[in-house]
Formats: C-alpha cells, structure tokens, sequence
C-alpha cells in the first residue's frame, strides 16, 4: 500500500440527480438541467444517464440538445439544494478525513493515507463504504477514484461510471490509462488538446512518449508537467 491514499468522490449527474429526487416520477425519462428554456441558446447544466445515451452533452446549447433528443424534458436549476446536498455529502466525508478538499459543488478529494485502516481491511472497501453512506442518506450516488495522488484519483471517478469505485495505483497507470484520450488528463483544455493534435499527440500515452523538448517548446512548463502526469507509473507523483 502506497505511503498516500487519496480518494476522489464526483456525484454522478449531480443537478440532474438532486432535480430527480424531487421529481421521482421522471426517472426513466431523459432530462436535463439548463438555464432559460425560452432562449434558444440557453446550456445544458446537465443531464442524467437517459438523457446521456441520446448523446446530450454538458455545455451544449438546448436546441443542440434537442435536435439529439427531440423528447428532452427541461427543468430549471435549483442551486440552493444543490448547496445543501453538497453540504450533507461533504460532512459524510469528514467523518472518515479531517483532510476534505472540495473541487467544485459536485467533487471532493479526501486524503485517507492516515485514517483509511480505521474504516476497512482495504481503501476500496471504505471507498465502497462511503458510497453506501452517501446513497443510502441521500439517495445520490458516486464514483470514486482510489489512488495515491489527486491525479490519478479524479482519472479512476471517471474511469467507470456511475456508482462504482475504481482503483489505479502506479503499476496500473500505463495499462489502464495510456489508451485514453489526453484530454482525459487534468488539466489538457482546449488550447493543449490542439497543439498536442498537431504533433500527434492524441492520447496519455501519446503524451507519455513524446520528445519533452518539443512538448516545452510548444507549451512551456506546462507541456512538462502534463507529460509528467502521463509518466505517474515512473516518476514521483507530482500532485
């Protein structure tokens, strides 16, 4: 077991899911959360699993939405509750960690390495632990991501979704992530995914390989320090 364990928690569909427990009855219908229905380039918040298998997207405009999904059902955002249930699930989390960083409304690393043992023979067993926790108070659920650095974490809560817990410590990085996208890397936006297409670079492992001169060149510290994130099964953890 790695000196550190760090747990990353990310409600799946998280306004959605908050909008359905009010709205049960809409449960097997595709919805999305948005801004003003009535304006056309309004934004999907988000939206729930149904929802995703027609293919809307997060940040897509309603009517791009809809052309997808012509049965789209759209509800308003109710932020309140979304702060009160983020409250409720961060307060589970500090029952098992002092050490709570939120990242976002919907997301929170928890940094484990010192209580984990107090909870469980194993950091996937408390993961699990804490997801029963969290559904069975709210009805909500996670995915968590176990791992020994930030990274690596948030990489596993988006490694299979929805309301499963996923491992990857460093022996695991090149098997289970090198095939991925480079945007599923934190921290690769817009501009970083095109340069890096440019060169070829379509994906971790990509990134992993490429000359770390060019990739300076093209993108300065940053072009190292991502590919430093690539190589997280051969060098230190850097997060």
């Amino acid at each position: 077991m790695p000196d550190r364990v760090i747990f990353h928690c990310d409600c799946n569909n998280y306004f959605a899911s908050v909008e359905l427990l009010h709205r049960p009855d809409l449960k097997e219908q595709a919805i999305a959360v948005c801004g003003d229905v009535d304006q056309r380039h309004g934004i999907i918040l988000a939206k729930n699993e149904v929802a995703k298998g027609y293919g809307v997207k997060t940040a897509e405009t309603v009517w791009q939405a809809k052309r997808k999904c012509p049965d789209l059902i759209l509800l308003p955002p109710h932020r309140e509750e979304y702060r009160k249930y983020s409250n409720i699930i961060n307060n589970i989390y500090s029952e098992y960690t002092d050490r709570v960083e939120p990242f976002g409304i919907d997301e929170s690393w928890l940094d484990m390495s010192g209580s984990w043992h107090l909870f469980g023979k194993s950091p996937k067993e408390v993961a699990n632990a804490i997801r029963i926790r969290v559904r069975e108070t709210t009805g909500l659920t996670l995915s968590v991501g176990v791992s020994y650095n930030k990274i690596i974490a948030k990489m596993g809560s988006d490694y299979n979704k929805p309301d499963k817990t996923t491992v990857i410590m460093q022996e695991d990085v090149e098997r289970m992530l090198w095939s991925l996208p480079v945007t599923a890397l934190l921290f690769v936006g817009g501009r970083a995914k095109e340069v890096l297409g440019e060169i070829g670079v379509k994906t971790i492992g990509d990134l992993a390989r490429a000359d770390a001169g060019l990739l300076k060149q093209l993108l300065g510290k940053h072009g190292l320090q991502l590919q430093q994130y690539a190589l997280q099964n051969r060098r230190p953890a850097p997060f």
